[in-house]
């Protein structure tokens, strides 16, 4: 597998979207709780996820896939945290 500019791009971007939740994770792991995250902004930014990822699958665009798989499971986890500690 030849990596392009393009990909190379594109998991570039995917590694700096998907990494910016671990921060978030770690503090309402740390903390149990998640005051500070909206309940309403995560419902839809993890409905958008979804939908990223399906598009990344239909196009076969591995970047994508990944990004918004790694994505998913962190949104997803804080999500139920939120839920959890309210």
């Amino acid at each position: 597998m030849t990596l392009t500019l393009i990909d190379f791009v594109g998991y570039i971007a995917a590694f700096l979207t998907t990494s910016a939740f671990v921060p978030q994770a770690w503090l309402t792991w740390k903390n149990k709780h998640a005051d500070g995250v909206s309940l309403g902004m995560y419902v839809i930014l993890v409905s958008g996820i979804v939908l990223w990822l399906a598009y990344g699958v239909l196009l076969h665009a591995w970047p994508i896939i990944i990004a918004n798989f790694i994505t998913l499971m962190l949104a997803l986890f804080i999500l139920a945290m939120k839920l959890i500690y309210k």
